[in-house]
């Protein structure tokens, strides 16, 4: 009986694990949110979120988990944007150092704005776990759409990915850790 359930509890690990390979999500179009969201970590994620505001798919730009140090001149100059669009359009979110932490301090930034629309910008392998956050978050204050950046993984990447996810859907679903 017990090998049984590990061997279902197995098959089902890897066919998960299939479909969340193969359901890695792409860019988002061009629906327009209240605002953009970009965690840091990965390449192309801020310049995705950066050319979504300029070209006003959303007013206003979060993101989450920027350095202390950084100053938005050096992100204008370093993503080759005008400063003008920093002054107007972008927010650098200081606090967050975890996925989870991003959430936070996306949560508190939205609520703020009473934002009821926002973009999240995250790598592909990494938007289902940054969006089950966000979500459990905000609740219904506000209504997340997922942006993928396209990446090129490794597999032991995507693994612990993956099984972060399964853990912490199971956790959010038993109340552990809300």
């Amino acid at each position: 009986m017990i090998r049984r359930l590990i061997v279902l509890l197995a098959l089902a690990w890897v066919l998960g694990f299939g479909l969340f390979m193969l359901l890695l999500p792409k860019a988002g179009d061009d629906t327009r949110t209240d605002a953009i969201v970009v965690l840091t970590g990965g390449p192309g994620r801020i310049d995705r979120g950066l050319d979504l505001v300029e070209r006003h798919v959303a007013g206003r730009l979060l993101i989450s988990g920027v350095a202390p140090e950084v100053r938005p001149r050096e992100l204008a100059v370093k993503y080759k944007k005008p400063m003008s669009l920093f002054s107007c359009c972008v927010d650098l979110g200081r606090q967050a150092i975890d996925t989870r932490s991003n959430a936070d301090e996306t949560a508190n930034w939205v609520r703020a704005h009473h934002y009821r629309t926002v973009r999240l910008v995250t790598s592909d392998w990494h938007l289902a776990r940054a969006r089950l956050e966000l979500v459990a978050e905000l609740g219904n204050d506000a209504t997340v759409l997922g942006d993928g950046v396209p990446s090129s993984p490794r597999i032991g990447l995507l693994i612990a990915e993956y099984n972060k996810l399964l853990i912490r859907w199971v956790a959010l679903k038993l109340g552990v850790g809300a």
